[in-house]
């Protein structure tokens, strides 16, 4: 039998040196696979969208019949529902303090709205505290993009500029209000682009939508994070003719252009969750949907129901908001969790996804949801929630909360048996009422006293909603 060596073949037929050569290639490219499977999973993107003024009764999943939300609906029909969902403040700004710090707002002396003063040069010291380290500078650092696409809220003088707190891009305004229909007429809190003023034709709801497709198109190959918050429901009541011709059958007016503008913003966060498909990562996006407080029905015509309360209150319709989220890598579909949570939680949920560390030398309040909606962790997340809006109080543990207004005597209800808290329960539970008070109380004492006062039109909102619920 010839020998193979010698003859300079192999048994496959191949001569010597072209076997040697394929071996190579292919151990190389066995190489190459294995050093590809090696690489780390890519980052998971996070959006988080907060509308403005939205009722709790006013999206599908709550039972909402007049007006469709089929996108809005869609994040929980993808992901999970929390029927104990809240915010840090019955008011935006707080709001927005509070979720991009992690940190109840009160801490650092952002309790208040930051008002109009914050337009002339003796306010311009209102807004979110240098000291402060936002999600966006956290996610930034972890190697994200970072954009906003939206209401700010959190301060009109440079340095509290979105720039300036950890966002590489700004499409939107810095003040709590804007036009919706002449978004030009904004000054002198104009519709920016980074840090210059901006043209704006389309509608602005439509606007925003468009930017953020837009920051999701240019940003699709790397990891990004999205804040969107919307305008929308606030007042102004401005809606285009092509959305308010939908609600023929409603006839209040106010309700018929409120319909029309949750139309336009269900629908431009339908193109946003649309996009992440197109772009084949809905899968690996961690989606937030909130409000940054309950609605206010008398300004835009917004239900609270079944809740008791209304925006600017410590009742549950101040405080409890819709509040979705999906990621289908990690969450199952479908699900409703039921145990309190609150806006101060995204921050630290997205950073665990991110995996960044939270800020170390400063109290966190909110925590990551991931294992305990994942069943990893049993349990709340919260042993108890407070709130803190001046002289109004109130804090939730378990199923009882406790509501002080000022001067009047603390209230009790049982939130498992009456959502609507109707009925007081605080004169036949004065256990109960004192175990809560003094938990307040110790919570309270950890806190700053504020750094501006309410304005004065918040004030007198606070007052009326107050009275109707009287």
């Amino acid at each position: 039998m010839p020998d193979s060596r010698a003859s300079g073949s192999t048994q496959t037929g191949l001569p010597r040196r072209d076997f040697l050569r394929a071996m190579g290639l292919g151990t190389l490219g066995l190489l190459a696979r294995g050093t590809l499977q090696a690489q780390p999973p890519r980052k998971p993107n996070i959006v988080v969208i907060v509308a403005d003024d939205l009722g709790y009764a006013d999206v599908g999943v709550h039972g909402c019949t007049d007006v469709p939300t089929p996108h809005i609906d869609s994040i929980a029909r993808n992901g999970l529902r929390f029927t104990s969902g809240y915010v840090s403040c019955p008011v935006c700004s707080p709001t927005r303090a509070g979720l991009v710090t992690a940190r109840y707002q009160q801490r650092f002396g952002h309790e208040f709205n930051t008002g109009p003063q914050s337009l002339t040069p003796e306010g311009a010291g209102r807004g979110l505290p240098l000291s402060q380290i936002t999600i966006a500078n956290v996610l930034k650092q972890a190697g994200y993009a970072t954009g906003i696409v939206g209401k700010w809220h959190l301060g009109m003088a440079p340095e509290f500029h979105p720039f300036r707190r950890g966002f590489d891009e700004f499409f939107g305004f810095l003040h709590g209000g804007h036009p919706y229909l002449d978004p030009a007429l904004g000054t002198p809190n104009p519709i920016l682009r980074g840090t210059d003023p901006v043209d704006e034709k389309e509608y602005l709801t439509d606007a925003f939508g468009r930017e953020a497709v837009a920051f999701l198109d240019r940003h699709r190959e790397h990891p990004f994070f999205l804040y969107l918050p919307f305008n929308a429901v606030h007042t102004p009541l401005q809606a285009p003719q092509k959305y308010v011709d939908r609600f023929a059958a409603i006839e209040d007016r106010k309700r018929r252009t409120y319909a029309a503008m949750l139309t336009a913003m269900d629908e431009a966060i339908g193109a946003v969750l649309a996009r992440l498909r197109q772009h084949g990562l809905e899968r690996d996006t961690l989606v937030f949907f909130f409000s940054d407080n309950g609605g206010p029905p008398n300004a835009n015509a917004s239900s609270n129901a079944p809740l008791r309360g209304a925006k600017g209150t410590m009742y549950e319709g101040g405080i409890r908001v819709p509040f979705l989220v999906q990621w289908p890598a990690r969450l199952r579909a479908g699900q409703v969790y039921d145990q309190p949570v609150i806006s101060l939680d995204v921050f630290p949920t997205a950073a665990a996804a991110a995996g960044a560390a939270m800020p170390a030398d400063r109290p966190i309040d909110g925590v990551d949801l991931t294992p305990f909606l994942t069943g990893q962790r049993a349990g709340a997340p919260h042993d108890a929630l407070f709130w803190r809006s001046g002289a109004n109080y109130a804090m939730r543990r378990g199923r009882h909360k406790l509501v002080r207004l000022g001067e009047r005597a603390p209230e009790l209800y049982d939130l498992e048996e009456d959502i609507s808290e109707g009925r007081d329960l605080a004169a036949g539970q004065g256990e109960v009422v004192a175990e809560l008070t003094k938990s307040l109380d110790d919570w309270a004492a950890q806190l700053v006293a504020p750094l501006w006062g309410a304005p004065g039109r918040a004030r007198a909102r606070t007052r009326r909603n107050q009275q109707q619920d009287d």
